[in-house]
């Protein structure tokens, strides 16, 4: 069965995928997560950490014939490494993630969403160069359906956001574009508006693109239907 690499969002890390992991294995698949540079229990200095590093952390840890997830940030950081190796990965799914588009930053891509949910609760570090999530607004943003326990656990773990990664455009997203890919919108997010979700999948094939009623954190909230979902992506 598949190679699967788990990748993270804003604030998280390997740790959100924790319950996920399990109900893939049971399919079959061979999943693992990683922490993005300055996440978890990477040491790698917030103010430091660029998209580049993120691509080159990702594509040191992909197999011959990877299936790269990214949610919600982590879509720009799968696409950065896909463009790096594109020979390596088998497909891109992102979950409730940005879908990058040629030229175009994550900050420009939020923008362009007809409403900012996540905006009032961020927290910019004094120096500009990362930013926080309001722990008082996390739950109702991340993790509304969410049990109790899964939003102390994400909350105690939550951790600063590097502002340069979403201030990268990739430039050539040719390669990226000619691999598989699927799309698992979130119907009940209130971190990326879910109409957003749809505009930038709405040239997609149907067959491409899934969905489920839940908010930004199926991982937590509904592990079992998110490793099906993945699991047909990956059998087609």
């Amino acid at each position: 069965m598949a190679d699967i690499l788990l990748i993270h969002g804003s604030c998280h890390g390997a740790w959100c995928w924790d319950k996920l992991i399990p109900h893939l294995s049971a399919k079959g698949h061979t999943a693992r997560a990683i922490d993005l540079p300055s996440h978890g229990d990477d040491k790698t200095a917030v103010e430091a950490v660029t998209l580049d590093h993120y691509a080159r952390a990702i594509a040191e840890n992909c197999a011959d014939h990877t299936t790269l997830v990214g949610h919600s940030m982590g879509g720009y950081a799968i696409a950065a490494a896909a463009e790096r190796i594109p020979e390596q990965i088998a497909q891109l799914i992102y979950l409730c993630a940005y879908v990058p588009q040629n030229g175009m930053t994550l900050a420009q891509m939020r923008k362009k969403a007809p409403r900012q949910p996540l905006l009032p609760a961020v927290r910019m570090a004094p120096d500009g160069l990362s930013f926080t999530i309001d722990p008082e607004m996390a739950p109702d943003i991340f993790y509304h359906d969410c049990t109790q326990g899964d939003v102390e656990f994400a909350l105690s773990r939550l951790c600063p956001q590097a502002v340069a990664p979403t201030n990268v455009s990739l430039a050539d997203m040719s390669a990226v574009e000619k691999l598989p890919r699927c799309y698992i919108r979130c119907m009940d997010d209130r971190t990326i508006p879910p109409e957003f979700q749809v505009t930038m999948t709405q040239d997609w094939p149907a067959i491409s693109v899934r969905q489920m009623n839940c908010g930004h954190s199926p991982f937590f909230s509904d592990p079992e239907t998110l490793a099906t979902h993945i699991d047909k992506a990956i059998r087609g």
